[in-house]
């Protein structure tokens, strides 16, 4: 079987959603500038891709019909190149990765784009109304369903012993790990900044305005924020009937809202290897598993030894680890569970400190994971997370050196 591998990977900073550089941007925008500077990374000509596979987690509204069309046709390539949205919610952009290195190795396509992209502020926040229809069967045989994210989080931390002080330590730990990062430059290879207009509210009078931007790093990071600071904001109302006030979910230790894309070019080997390109890493397996909807946090828990044993592995085995912060919770939980090294695991921090725009989340991790796994020369690395509904997905990449 041929191996699918990744030779370059490009993404947008991330910006605040709603109060963000990238408010009044649409989908296809962000999304088409990722691809393109991917491709022109990768050093290949646009009409070489044959497909654009685009991760995103509310691909209605504001991101028109098919996302992954729109970005290839916005990223310059031809209208031959095709285009498929993917819809995994939050490993959205992990899945897109996985089934264009699947293309790549059974069915021939020599070269495929792996993206992801969410606009929360366009979608999610005022674009549309995604107002979520019950359906009567499904609400008598699982109605945790349509539970919130905020109320399943809330059952693993009550469920599992994780206390409100292990919830707020993690999340400063996130943001303090961010900060060095950002303060060492070890986003920058990553992202590209994008020039656009944003709107702009002015508190005192209400009025809006439209105001030229460029957002060029990630706008989320608090690097101020104390152990003391934490403690002291107020639970969020998870809402509902099993969580009807809040314990442990604060705006300080979950994933914020935040809007961007991020792409990664991948090929076969035999194809990099004619054009002498030296790829960041190869694709070798992904995963997914299901878990009760009312505990969805916890799916790395069964995903990732579904993807280890497949592949003859321990945790032991695998150098560096991306584990999406949805929510301090459930990331300290399936740490503790999965017996993952804090120092191998999110060592720049996470959705927590950065953000987590849901579609674009998967594709983000593998870029940084296989950058951050060549700067400190790993070898094998792992990108996992939770997802809305009850699942959990892996991804495991070998890491190749510069």
């Amino acid at each position: 079987m041929r191996q699918a591998v990744i030779v370059s990977t490009a993404r947008t900073g991330l910006a605040k959603s709603v109060r963000g550089g990238f408010n009044e941007t649409h989908g296809a925008v962000m999304a088409g500038h990722a691809v393109r500077h991917a491709i022109e990374r990768a050093a290949i000509a646009p009409g070489e891709v044959e497909d654009v596979y685009m991760g995103c987690g509310f691909p209605e509204g504001a991101t028109g019909n098919n996302i992954a069309r729109e970005a290839a046709i916005w990223a310059g390539c031809p209208v031959s190149t095709s285009g498929v949205t993917v819809n995994r919610y939050c490993s959205s952009g992990l899945n897109a990765i996985a089934m264009a290195a699947q293309q790549i190795m059974t069915d021939g396509t020599d070269i495929a784009v792996g993206a992801g992209v969410e606009s929360i502020s366009l979608v999610q926040m005022g674009g549309m109304n995604l107002k979520h229809f019950t359906e009567e069967h499904l609400l008598q045989v699982k109605p945790a369903l349509w539970m919130t994210m905020i109320e399943t989080a809330e059952i693993v931390a009550e469920r599992y012993g994780i206390s409100r002080e292990r919830q707020d330590e993690y999340a400063l730990r996130s943001q303090q790990r961010t900060a060095a990062a950002q303060a060492a430059g070890r986003y920058d290879a990553e992202i590209v900044p994008l020039a656009t207009r944003m709107k702009k509210r002015d508190k005192a009078t209400g009025t809006e305005s439209m105001v030229d931007v460029t957002v060029a790093r990630d706008e989320c990071n608090r690097p101020d924020t104390t152990l003391e600071g934490l403690a002291a904001l107020k639970p969020v109302h998870a809402g509902g009937q099993q969580v009807a006030v809040g314990k442990y979910v604060t705006a300080g230790n979950a994933s914020q809202f935040a809007d961007g894309a991020s792409a990664c070019v991948l090929m076969s080997e035999e194809l990099a290897a004619r054009k002498g390109l030296k790829p960041l890493g190869i694709f070798r397996g992904f995963a997914v598993a299901g878990v009760d909807p009312e505990e969805m946090g916890i799916g790395p828990v069964l995903a990732v030894p579904r993807l280890l044993e497949r592949h003859g592995l321990t945790v032991g085995d695998i150098d560096l680890w991306e584990l999406n912060e949805a929510f301090a919770s459930q990331t300290v939980y399936c740490m503790d569970r999965l017996g993952l090294d804090p120092e191998k695991t999110n060592v720049n921090g996470g959705a927590i400190s950065i953000g987590h725009p849901y579609g674009m989340t998967g594709a983000r991790l593998t870029g940084h994971i296989l950058l951050e796994g060549r700067r400190r020369g790993a070898r094998l690395g792992v990108v996992t997370m939770c997802i809305g509904g009850g699942m959990g997905a892996a991804g495991l990449f070998e890491i190749l050196p510069a």
